[in-house]
């Protein structure tokens, strides 16, 4: 970490569990498509499917069920379970963001810092504009353009890019390991949103957004100097 510069030019944001929390939505969905195939699974199951694609997530939804898809198949269901999922997603309300985003969100744009989002979804962009928060983010890297799955770095290295940036001029905030290993992998620093135990690689921890401040999270990455007073 000690290769990182001293400022931080650009925040680059994972969406779902660090912006807002869709897995309820994620799991209506897929246990409706599992449901029309004749079997279920549980809300435990579910959460093993974070960070996953939609493929990835579907072959092992039809594992757990004991079914076998051609390649046609799999995309004709994944689409359906898509549309069910957006057809609940596009009315998430900006109440549903998680609690200190808006304000943190704010705080780096006082600041003067470029901000991205980058999401392994295809939706990214329908569920910013539900949201309103979309006027925040002046790039959004999804799952449309990003064809490399985490932990490979693609994902952020093209936000990165995006925002005109060097990899290590952005911090990242992540709320899965797999993001975190992304992340470090891109040698990009990453704070973890979350459980300390679950994201010990990270360069910082926190539990959430409510009552953090930027210039409290800046100065305690390892390297990053406090910018707010520049």
């Amino acid at each position: 970490m000690s290769d990182y510069p001293q400022q931080i030019k650009g925040c680059i944001f994972n969406l779902d569990g660090v912006i807002v929390d869709m897995s309820g939505y994620h799991f209506l969905a897929w246990r409706r498509l599992a449901n029309e195939l004749g079997f279920d699974f549980s809300l435990a199951q579910q959460e093993t499917l974070r960070g996953l694609d939609r493929i990835s997530s579907l072959e092992q939804i039809l594992e757990w069920g004991g079914m076998y898809m051609s390649e046609a198949e799999k995309l004709h269901w994944a689409d359906v379970k898509n549309n069910w999922f957006l057809e609940s997603v596009i009315y998430m309300k900006p109440a549903e963001v998680l609690p200190g985003v808006l304000y943190f969100l704010r705080q780096i744009r006082s600041a003067g810092l470029k901000m991205a989002l980058s999401s392994g979804s295809r939706n990214a962009k329908a569920i910013l504009q539900s949201i309103r928060l979309d006027d925040f983010f002046d790039v959004v890297v999804d799952g449309n353009i990003v064809r490399k799955q985490k932990p490979d770095p693609n994902c952020f290295l093209m936000a990165a890019a995006a925002l005109g940036l060097r990899p290590a001029e952005c911090v990242v905030f992540e709320d899965l390991p797999i993001g975190i290993s992304a992340a470090l992998n891109g040698g990009i620093p990453v704070v973890g949103i979350g459980c300390r135990e679950q994201l010990r690689d990270a360069s910082l921890v926190i539990s959430g957004f409510e009552g953090e401040t930027l210039e409290r999270i800046l100065a305690q990455l390892p390297v990053a100097q406090n910018i707010m007073n520049e």
